[in-house]
């Protein structure tokens, strides 16, 4: 049976558990339901979304898609709490997986959430420019950037929203500069990107949202475990969520690297919470519970010794 030998190493869970591999066909129907935060109800001022265009110097030669949403609540002279999606495209569908603006209109209205701009980026792709909407692959000619953005373990996405993104918004919107109002999330290889940026730049970032995280050996990623236990523990807040019939692939097996990343950072006496379900790799869970992550992510940390 494979995987048993992992199980004395991760004693957070019985060791059958990580004999059970993960195939998304072998996988059983998912349900998750919708609770009332992300639906839409009269009464709950609506945030507006608008779509730009950004052409990197950090990530030279792509282009990205890119949106925002701004709050009915924002006032230009207060600054803003900031909030960063990786691939973009799919938190904002209002019938779709994670309906982002919905939610954030709800919890702010409700005082859930601080008046906070959202910032939906897509990675980055070779091409001259976008004739369509970006999505999760790129037409047929065009080369996407997204592993070498996401899934690779440096700062340099961190400096691409530093000395790019953030600059860019910050022309038309008064940002926070406090890390600690700064949260950013994203599915699968956005969810290792979302805890490598906070991870590298904790004075930017100090929450992270993570769906699916691949926290496996595509670029090195399996290695978080052990950087956690091994280094002093940062100002970080992180929530993740994966499910049982995630994949298990040459990459490694993502549920087992999530509850990894969950007994290290709990090891380390981290701010964590783990959302652990039946899913397999998509955002139906993570959806789901949109609401509670974000209600949990911001609210006050409580004090580590």
């Amino acid at each position: 049976m494979r995987h048993c030998i992992f199980s004395r190493f991760l004693p957070l869970v019985a060791g059958f558990f990580f004999c059970v591999a993960s195939r998304g066909a072998d996988a059983p129907p998912e349900a998750y339901e919708y609770g009332p935060d992300s639906l839409r109800h009269e009464g709950v001022p609506r945030g507006t979304v608008t779509k730009h265009l950004l052409k990197s110097t950090v990530f030279p030669g792509t282009i990205r898609e890119y949106h925002l949403y701004v709050p009915a609540q924002y006032d230009k002279a207060k600054p803003a709490a900031v909030m960063i999606f990786q691939d973009g495209h799919t938190y904002l569908k209002e019938d779709g997986d994670f309906r982002v603006p919905v939610v954030l209109d709800n919890l702010i209205h409700q005082g859930a959430m601080p008046v906070t701009i959202g910032i939906f980026i897509n990675p980055g792709w070779f091409a001259a420019e976008l004739k369509e909407p970006q999505g999760w692959k790129a037409p047929e000619g065009v080369s996407s950037n997204r592993s070498v953005e996401y899934d690779t373990l440096n700062a340099d996405y961190a400096r691409f929203l530093e000395s790019e993104i953030l600059p860019e918004v910050g022309k038309s919107y008064l940002l926070t500069e406090d890390a600690a109002m700064r949260a950013i999330g994203g599915i699968s290889s956005g969810g290792i990107c979302a805890f490598t940026v906070a991870w590298e730049r904790p004075d930017l970032f100090r929450k992270v949202l993570s769906a699916v995280g691949s926290f496996t050996n595509i670029r090195g990623g399996n290695a978080y475990p052990f950087l956690i236990r091994k280094t002093e523990r940062k100002p970080l807040r992180v929530f993740l969520q994966d499910g049982r019939n995630d994949l298990d692939n040459e990459h490694g097996n993502w549920p087992l690297a999530n509850q990894e990343m969950d007994a290290a950072l709990r090891f380390m006496n981290y701010e964590v919470k783990f959302e652990f379900g039946e899913g397999g790799h998509n955002g139906k869970h993570g959806g789901a519970i949109l609401p509670q992550s974000l209600r949990w992510l911001w609210a006050p940390a409580v004090a580590k010794p």
